[in-house]
């Protein structure tokens, strides 16, 4: 499985865009067990921005940073305690924008079981591992309609074990089953199951943070 994986995301064609924004960029590693998973952290409860939420190891681009996957592996290593000799890369995603307001770059990176990663307090609660088969199997609790420029999108909510995997993460994750592991998921069909659509009043806010 994650050999084809290898293949399919050296031949996707990642897109870009061109908004002037500040950029920054994630790690999502799948972890190599005999049933492989999908690693996350939990932003610190004390944070000012994205308390509590579900994310994957990663963060702002600094100057020093030669280029965005170095900016991934530096933040994973500071967040994570994760070697980047440790990460083999096995591709690239799209970029996306985040609530606010940057320009990030997913890259999608194997590592081995068992290393000893330790959450760094001041920005994380938790490190845990999702198995990939609950994604193949789309076993979501349930999907959010957010609209883009008047488009609705339909972007998965997964609980599991008491945590909550949605939002920039979750659209993340919808290219790396599409693109990577060939699974029939796309943000911009309406999948079957419960939908919950966004207030009026957090998309003012998203909008006001994006602009």
């Amino acid at each position: 499985m994650l050999e084809k994986l290898r293949e399919r995301l050296q031949a996707h064609r990642p897109s870009r865009l061109t908004l002037r924004l500040a950029e920054a960029a994630v790690l999502m590693p799948i972890v190599d067990r005999p049933e492989p998973t999908l690693l996350f952290t939990r932003r610190a409860a004390h944070l000012n921005t994205h308390s509590g939420q579900v994310a994957f190891p990663g963060g702002k681009r600094e100057a020093h940073d030669p280029d965005l996957l170095t900016t991934a592996l530096r933040e994973s290593e500071e967040e994570i305690a994760l070697p980047p000799q440790r990460v083999e890369l096995l591709g690239r995603l799209s970029e996306v924008v985040s609530l606010h307001g940057l320009r990030v770059t997913p890259f999608v990176g194997l590592i081995p079981p068992d290393l000893p990663l330790v959450a760094d307090p001041t920005e994380l609660d938790i490190i845990f591992e999702v198995p990939l088969a609950l994604f193949l199997e789309d076993r979501r609790h349930h999907t959010d309609v957010i609209p883009v420029d008047g488009r609705p999108w339909y972007v998965p909510n997964y609980h599991v074990d008491g945590q909550v995997i949605w939002g920039l993460s979750a659209m993340m994750l919808v290219e790396l089953l599409a693109e990577g592991f060939g699974q029939p998921i796309d943000l911009h069909r309406e999948p079957p199951g419960p939908l919950c659509y966004f207030p009026d009043r957090l998309l003012r806010i998203q909008q006001h943070a994006t602009t």
